[in-house]
């Protein structure tokens, strides 16, 4: 049994122009103990996806299942086997970090959690903070208690939503260590992230949503070896000819294109020699996933498995 599976989903709403589809009949399978990456650029319908997961919306058509559980049919059931980290951070500011596990512990049945929370706290550095109200936080903090707030029922499925999102490096550190340590356990690990650099460390498969569809569907190893086997980068002032613009990633001064063979790296430098540009800091590195990322989001068709 799959820890999920989604089966032919569709999300279609209701606009002011007209019918807008999110989701687009997407399909794919979890395995228990998976740590899985679910990748794709803004409005691909990822947020729309893990809303039908934990059952704050409803697939037009199409089932999920967590563990076995119909999210449709049996939506407790299955919410119990869940635990959601959300990308807003959304909190009670009348409690305090340890009141605030209390109550979502009560919140599955669960009465006696002390052990379990006093664990949380330790392993996510909010053990100074436990008796700290809720608004009184700092936003990494709050982020650090959403986390625990949705790991406090020990749930065999946890879903992060942009956990990371502008947080300092020592909470992605904290953060990071403990999932992998739950991961570990064989607890099952949903991540979306626009850090790329986390998913390639992080996810054994991964699968690409953009416009609604799934268009690229992989583990992480195969996904990188479909791309270009290396990458040129250097640093450039001066506008690039179009011709290599194109097929270009630029951050600022850097420059950076794929070069499959040394063939290829001696074509782009030839032609940035006829234009009279004069690259600095010249390396190749192996291509990462955010060069799959941007090559399966620039074609047509996707690298499904």
């Amino acid at each position: 049994m799959s820890a999920i599976s989604i089966q032919s989903v569709s999300k279609t709403f209701e606009t002011s122009k007209g019918p807008f589809t999110a989701l687009n009949g997407v399909s794919f399978e979890i395995e228990q103990g998976e740590f899985f990456g679910l990748l794709g650029p803004n409005g691909a319908g990822k947020t729309t996806l893990i809303s039908i997961l934990s059952g704050l919306s409803k697939a037009s058509s199409g089932e999920i299942l967590i563990e076995g559980h119909n999210v449709r049919t049996h939506p407790a059931h299955a919410r119990r086997q869940l635990g959601v980290v959300p990308q807003e951070l959304v909190f009670d500011p009348f409690f305090t970090v340890k009141e605030a596990l209390r109550f979502q512990s009560g919140y599955f049945g669960i009465d006696d959690n002390a052990l379990w929370i006093e664990e949380l706290l330790g392993s996510l550095g909010l053990a100074d903070k436990a008796h700290s109200n809720m608004r009184q936080l700092s936003g990494g903090m709050k982020r650090r208690v959403l986390v625990a707030q949705a790991l406090v029922h020990k749930p065999p499925v946890i879903v992060l939503d942009e956990p990371t999102a502008g947080v300092d490096v020592e909470l992605r550190q904290t953060l990071w260590q403990f999932i992998a340590k739950l991961n570990a356990q064989g607890h099952t690990v949903l991540l979306t992230t626009h850090y790329l650099e986390e998913a390639e460390a992080l996810c054994s498969r991964i699968a690409m949503l953009k416009a609604g569809e799934v268009v690229a569907l992989n583990t992480t190893s195969e996904l990188l070896k479909s791309s270009a086997s290396n990458v040129l980068r250097f640093k450039l002032d001066g506008k690039l000819p179009p011709e290599l613009e194109a097929v270009s990633r630029i951050t600022g001064r850097i420059v950076q294109l794929p070069a499959h063979d040394a063939q290829e790296i001696e074509r782009h430098l030839a032609i940035l020699r006829q234009a009279h540009l004069k690259p600095e800091d010249i390396e190749v590195r192996k291509a990462d996933l955010e060069d799959v990322f941007l090559d399966v989001m620039n074609s047509k068709q996707g690298a499904k498995a």
